[in-house]
C-alpha cells in the first residue's frame, strides 16, 4: 500500500481569514438563521464536478445559525470577503519554510466547490502559498507537495435525515487554516503516524495554531495494491491515522478479492426490477418492517442473480460488502434500510418470511436478494445506486472520498471530487511574495521545541514531562510561563499536561479555558505559592463554572489555611487519633471537607490529613 496526508492546522492569529471577526470565538447563543438550498454549476471549462453534483442530487435544505460576537455578512455571503489576513498569510509562509518549499511568486486565491453546506457560498476559498518541500522521518524523505492557506468550514450542529434538513452554525467558517499536503510516500500505518507527528512538531514550532480537539485534522489517502486511490476525510485524533490505513488497506484488499471472486464466474451481472413486499409483510413481527410500513413506506425487494454469499462478503473487521452497499443507500438516496440474503433471517423477519422472499422474487440456489425500506421514491432511487455498486464490484476498489469513523473504520461519504471544481476568485486581490517579507518571516522563526525542553529540564521538569510538555496543546502557555518565571516550569507542566488529562476524564472540558487565563493561572499560583492541587481546583472551576481566574483562585485554599483547619480537627479529635492512629484519615476527611466547603481536592487532604496525624503520634510516642 501507500499513502499519502493531508494535515490541516487552525492558526491562531487575530480575525478570520477574510474579515476581522474572531478566530477563536464560540457562539454563546443565536442571534439570527436563514435558510439555503445550494446547487452545483459548470466550471470555467465547462464541466460539473461529481462529488458537487452528487450533493446536489441530495436535495438538502441547509440552515445556519448566526451569533453576532462571531460573525458577519461575510461569512453570511452577503458581503465580498475582505483582503487576504496577513498575519496568517505570514505563518503560512513560515510553514512553508521550515518545510523546506518553494513559495509562489504570487498568492492567488481560489474557489473550491462545496456544496455539502460546509459554505454558505457554496464554495471554500483556498490559496497556493509553496509547493515541493520535504521533511526527514527516521532517516526517510517523505516529499511534501504543497502547503496552503483555506479558511475552515461551517460547524455541523444537526442532520434531519428524514426531512433532508442539515444545521450549521457559522462562528469557525472562515477561521483560517493552514493545509500541508505530501506525496503518496507512505508505505504503513506506523510511519503514517510518524509523519502526522512530524508535520505536528513544525506548526506548534510555529507558536501561532490553535489547540484542542477539532483546531488539528488528518485527511489520508490510501490505495492498496491494486486498488484505487480512496481519500479518507475527517482523521480528528494522530493515533486514528495508523488505524485508518489498516482499515481502509483491509477493506479495499477485500474488494480485490470479491472482484476476483466474481471474474472467476464468467457471465453478466443481472438483477430483476424491484417488488414491492408489503403484503408479504402486512403480519410480520419485526418492528423495523412494521414501523415502515405503518408510516405508509415501502418495502422493496430484488433478486440479484449469482450474488449468493457475495452480500456477506467479508472486507474488514464488522465490514461486509453489504454494509459498503448499505452506505451508498443512506449516502446517495437518503434510505437507512438495507437489508440483505446473506444476513437473514435476523430483525425480527423469520425463516418463513425469508422464504416466502425468495419464492415472490423468484432466487434460484445461487441469487441472492436485497430489501430497501423507505419512502417509495427514495427506496426506487437506492436500488438504482446499489444495483450499480454491485455491478461495480467486478471492477474492485473504486476511488471516492470516505469519512473516518471512531474505531478507525470508513464509510462512504460521496465520489472523488476533480479539477473541475477550482476557479479563481475574482473578489480577493492578488499578494505579491517579496524577497522582503520572506526575509522578514524568516528572522521570526521560532527556536527549535527541543531548546525549550532543554530549558524545562534545567528547571527541575523530569526529561519524560518535559518531551510531553512541547509535545503538547500547551506548549505555547508553558513557553510564556517559564519566560515570564522560570520557577513556574514544574507547575505549568504538570497542571496543563498531566492534570488537565485527569479533568478531561471526569467530564471537565479544558478547551474552556483559554491560553490567557491558563497563562495567568499558572503565574499568580506560583508567585502565591499554591500547589499543583490547587491550582487545578481553581482550573476545573474555571472550566466548569466559567469563573474568572481571580475568583477560582480565591475560592482555593491556602496552604496556610489547610494546616490551621487541620490543627483545629485533629485537636479536637485527638483520643481518636491516638487510638486509631492512620485509621483515623477516613472519619476526619469528612469533617475537613465540610470546613473547606469543597474548595480543595480529596487527594490534597487526604495526603496533608495523613502526614499530620503520622506527625501527631510521633510527637505523643516522644512525650
Amino acid at each position: 500500500m501507500k499513502a499519502g496526508l493531508e494535515i490541516h492546522q487552525q492558526l491562531n492569529v487575530p480575525g478570520k481569514l477574510f474579515c476581522s471577526c474572531p478566530s477563536d470565538a464560540h457562539a454563546a447563543k443565536v442571534d439570527a438563521q436563514f435558510v439555503r438550498r445550494l446547487r452545483a454549476v459548470r466550471s470555467e471549462v465547462g464541466r460539473v464536478d461529481a462529488a458537487a453534483l452528487f450533493e446536489e442530487h441530495r436535495g438538502r435544505e441547509f440552515v445556519y445559525q448566526v451569533s453576532n460576537s462571531s460573525s458577519c455578512l461575510v461569512e453570511m455571503d452577503e458581503e465580498p470577503p475582505h483582503r487576504l489576513n496577513e498575519e496568517a498569510l505570514d505563518v503560512a509562509l513560515m510553514v512553508s519554510q521550515l518545510l523546506g518549499c518553494k513559495p509562489v511568486d504570487e498568492v492567488q486565491v481560489m474557489r473550491k466547490l462545496v456544496i455539502d453546506g460546509s459554505n454558505t457560498s457554496g464554495f471554500q476559498r483556498t490559496a497556493l502559498i509553496a509547493t515541493d518541500g520535504a521533511l526527514e522521518v527516521d532517516g526517510k524523505t517523505v516529499r511534501v507537495s504543497t502547503v496552503c492557506l483555506e479558511e475552515d468550514a461551517a460547524k455541523l450542529v444537526a442532520q434531519d435525515a428524514e426531512r433532508g434538513v442539515v444545521t450549521y452554525s457559522l462562528e469557525r467558517l472562515g477561521v483560517p487554516l493552514v493545509e500541508i499536503s505530501t506525496m503518496p510516500d507512505i508505505t504503513g500505518p506506523e510511519e503514517a503516524e510518524k509523519v502526522a507527528a512530524a508535520i505536528g512538531g513544525i506548526l506548534r514550532r510555529t507558536r501561532r495554531v490553535k489547540r484542542g480537539l477539532g483546531s488539528i485534522r488528518q485527511d489520508v489517502n490510501v490505495s492498496a495494491d491494486g486498488g484505487a486511490r480512496v481519500e479518507v476525510k475527517g482523521v480528528q485524533l494522530l493515533s486514528l491515522v495508523g488505524k485508518v490505513i489498516e482499515s481502509e488497506t483491509r477493506r479495499q484488499s477485500g474488494l480485490i478479492q470479491l472482484r476476483d471472486k466474481l471474474r472467476s464466474h464468467p457471465g453478466k451481472f443481472l438483477a430483476d426490477k424491484p417488488v414491492n413486499l408489503g403484503e408479504l409483510f402486512a403480519s410480520t413481527k419485526s418492528k423495523i418492517v412494521r414501523s415502515t410500513l405503518a408510516a405508509g413506506q415501502s418495502v422493496l425487494g430484488v433478486r440479484v442473480i449469482g450474488f449468493r454469499g457475495v452480500f456477506g462478503f467479508q472486507l474488514g473487521e464488522n465490514r461486509r460488502f453489504g454494509t459498503e452497499l448499505a452506505d451508498y443507500a443512506r449516502q446517495l438516496a437518503g434510505v437507512g434500510g438495507l437489508l440483505h440474503s446473506d444476513e437473514l433471517p435476523a430483525y425480527g423477519i423469520s425463516q418463513d418470511e425469508v422464504k416466502a422472499v425468495k419464492e415472490v422474487l423468484g432466487c434460484l440456489d445461487d441469487d441472492g436478494f436485497i430489501i430497501i425500506l423507505g419512502q417509495t421514491t427514495r427506496a426506487s432511487a437506492a436500488f438504482e445506486i446499489v444495483l450499480e455498486r454491485c455491478r461495480r464490484a467486478f471492477d474492485g476498489p473504486l476511488e471516492e472520498t470516505r469519512a473516518a469513523l471512531a474505531d478507525g473504520s470508513t464509510r462512504f461519504l460521496r465520489p472523488m471530487p476533480g479539477a473541475e471544481r477550482m476557479y479563481p476568485e475574482t473578489d480577493v486581490p492578488y499578494v505579491e511574495i517579496t524577497g522582503k517579507r520572506l526575509g522578514d518571516v524568516r528572522s521570526k522563526i521560532p527556536p527549535p521545541l527541543e531548546s525549550l525542553m532543554d530549558t524545562l529540564v534545567k528547571a527541575g521538569v523530569s526529561g519524560e514531562l518535559a518531551r510531553q510538555a512541547v509535545n503538547s496543546d500547551w506548549v505555547d502557555v508553558i513557553e510564556k510561563s517559564v519566560a515570564a518565571d522560570p520557577a513556574s516550569a514544574q507547575l505549568a507542566c504538570g497542571l496543563l499536561v498531566q492534570d488537565v488529562k485527569e479533568l478531561a476524564r471526569d467530564g471537565v472540558d479544558p478547551d474552556q479555558i483559554t491560553d490567557e487565563d491558563a497563562l495567568k493561572l499558572v503565574l499568580e499560583a506560583t508567585s502565591r505559592r499554591m500547589s499543583r492541587d490547587q491550582a487545578k481546583h481553581a482550573l476545573s472551576a474555571m472550566a466548569k463554572e466559567g469563573k474568572s481566574v481571580s475568583a477560582a483562585m480565591s475560592d482555593s485554599v491556602s496552604e496556610d489555611e489547610l494546616q490551621k483547619v487541620l490543627d483545629e480537627i485533629i485537636e479536637a479529635n485527638v483520643d481518636l487519633v491516638l487510638r486509631r492512629g492512620e485509621d483515623a484519615v477516613k472519619p476526619l476527611m469528612g469533617d475537613v471537607m465540610k470546613r473547606l466547603r469543597g474548595k480543595v481536592s480529596g487527594a490534597w487532604v487526604s495526603e496533608a490529613l495523613s502526614e499530620k496525624i503520622k506527625r501527631k503520634i510521633r510527637d505523643s510516642d516522644k512525650a
